[in-house]
């Protein structure tokens, strides 16, 4: 087994954050911000940006790391790095381009998260409660 690197992005719009609903794969039903895999010589920055258009059909700005977890999801035997970045939203509609895996966007207040959180979301508010 391996340890894998992920890419999360908290993006902002008028004190609220985006977040997506999971419907495939381990921790199916919670919700997480938009995020994928590191790919070999990417940047954080560039990776947030290709991920959250391809994901989410939107352009973010102002791209900046805040934290990194480091997330064991024992009962999957899966490991992960996850890199926490922050952004803001800059253009275009979100649209949920990948129906297989998510089953919703969503807009939530950033003092009302939802508390079906996916583990990475957990272990960011265990240890770095201000994130926000």
């Amino acid at each position: 087994m391996e340890v894998k690197v992920w890419v999360w992005v908290i993006i902002y719009k008028d004190d609220k954050v985006l977040l997506w609903k999971r419907k495939w794969s381990h921790w199916n039903g919670t919700w997480c911000f938009t995020w994928w895999h590191l790919e070999f010589w990417e940047t954080f920055e560039d990776c947030a940006k290709r991920e959250t258009l391809e994901e989410a059909w939107i352009n973010i700005k102002n791209i900046e790391h805040i934290y990194t977890t480091n997330d064991i999801h024992k009962s999957e035997n899966k490991h992960y790095v996850t890199i926490f970045m922050k952004s803001d939203y800059e253009s275009w509609e979100v649209k949920l381009l990948e129906e297989n895996k998510f089953e919703e966007w969503k807009w939530f207040n950033k003092d009302n998260l939802p508390e079906n959180l996916f583990l990475p979301i957990k272990n960011l508010l265990k240890e770095k409660r201000n994130f926000l």
